[in-house]
Parts: structure tokens; C-alpha cells; sequence
């Protein structure tokens, strides 16, 4: 059996994969956005008790495997919680806690791009701002982040690019996208397991080509200043 008839046979089942890859990817980056943001402006606080939250958090998470923090937050945390009647089944099961592993294993990453970022832009401009009265905060909501955005857009979507491939490794916890689907094609159909992981991986190629695509023009375009 080839790759056409591989595809032809198991569509359904690989665009159903797609789509639950697709949805850990997307919610996952506006989870690791948002505590990028957080953590990436702790990160460069003048208050040592933020910047040490900050330090601890981005150090950890990139010191540690995905693999390993995904055990953690589904396997451990269930079990040290369940004597508070915690539990994984009615929060979305796997899923759920595939969300929370890759939001907070990209957050630290993207705390990194949103300090370069911010850092990026004239310190006079900030400066200006609170002169005028503006607080930290909201000097940084409508004058550096924009900003700063502009120069981090690049990054980010390349870390949405890590980010979809990671998704691979929740595979472990049970979640069902592109490369558990694989395995479980795979374990029905052992005279065509190359074929079928080649379908997987054709997958991952032609998504990350294309993000890869929109990124390399985003970059152009910038850099163009328009």
C-alpha cells in the first residue's frame, strides 16, 4: 500500500488528528503569550522578588523536558491532588493538561522573546511616557508592547512552529493528534509502517513550510519598515 492509498484509506482519521494538533498548537500559543508576557515583564522589573519569580520559572521550564513536565502536570499533579477530589476527566482529560504542559513549556521561551522585544525599544520613549504620568503598566500596554510586537512577530511565529511540533510528545499522555494517530494506524497495519510515518511526517513538513513561509515574509516586510 502506498502513501496515496494510505491517505485515501485513513483521511478522516488523520483530518481528525489534524484538527486536535491544530487546536493544542493555537490554544496553546495565546496560553504561552499571555504568560510570556507576564513572566517577560517580571523578567526585566526593577522588584529582585518579580525578576526572581521570573529567573526561577524560565530556568526551570527550559532546564526540564517537555516529556517530563507533560508526566508531571497529568500523571503527578492528578495524583498528589486526588485526595482534594481532583481530577483530569471532567477539565478536558488529556487534552487539557497537553494545553498546560506546552503553554507553560513555550511561556518561558516566549518570556525570552517578549524581554528581547521590550528591551529592544528606546528606553527614552519609556521614560517620556512616565513623565508624563503614565504608569508602568500602562506605559507598556499602549507604547512599548505594540511596539515591541512588531519587532517579536518573526519569533513568535517560529515558536508556534516548535510549538506544533511538540505537540508530537503529548502523545504520551494519551492525546490523540497527528503522531498518536500514527501509531495507532501503525499497530493495525504492520506491513505498511514506513508509509504511514511518512504520511505523518509529510504532515508536520507541509504545516511547518507554511508557517515557516508566513514568518520569513513577516520578517521581510518588517524589515522593509512597512
Amino acid at each position: 500500500m502506498d502513501i496515496l492509498e494510505i491517505l485515501f484509506k485513513y483521511h478522516k482519521s488523520f483530518l481528525g488528528a489534524l484538527i486536535i494538533t491544530a487546536k493544542l498548537s493555537i490554544i496553546s500559543l495565546i496560553g504561552a503569550t499571555i504568560i510570556g508576557v507576564i513572566f517577560g515583564m517580571f523578567r526585566i522589573s526593577k522588584n529582585r522578588l518579580l525578576r526572581g519569580i521570573s529567573t526561577t520559572y524560565i530556568e526551570l521550564i527550559r532546564g526540564t523536558p517537555l516529556m517530563v513536565q507533560a508526566f508531571i502536570i497529568y500523571y503527578g499533579l492528578a495524583q498528589v491532588l486526588r485526595p482534594f477530589g481532583f481530577s483530569w476527566a471532567p477539565l478536558g482529560g488529556a487534552f487539557t493538561a497537553g494545553v498546560l504542559s506546552l503553554s507553560l513549556n513555550s511561556g518561558a521561551y516566549m518570556a525570552e522573546i517578549i524581554r528581547g522585544g521590550i528591551e529592544a525599544i528606546d528606553i527614552g520613549q519609556i521614560e517620556a511616557a512616565r513623565s508624563l504620568g503614565l504608569s508602568y503598566f500602562k506605559t507598556m500596554r499602549k507604547i512599548v508592547l505594540p511596539q515591541a510586537f512588531r519587532i517579536m512577530l518573526p519569533s513568535i511565529i517560529n515558536q508556534f512552529i516548535i510549538s506544533l511540533k511538540d505537540t508530537s510528545i503529548l502523545s504520551i499522555i494519551g492525546i490523540k493528534e497527528l503522531t498518536m494517530n500514527g501509531k495507532l494506524i501503525a499497530a493495525n497495519s504492520a506491513t505498511m509502517v514506513m508509509p504511514i510515518w511518512i504520511v505523518v511526517a509529510l504532515f508536520y513538513f507541509c504545516i511547518c513550510m507554511l508557517l515557516s513561509s508566513i514568518a520569513k515574509y513577516t520578517e521581510r516586510r518588517l524589515s522593509y519598515g512597512k
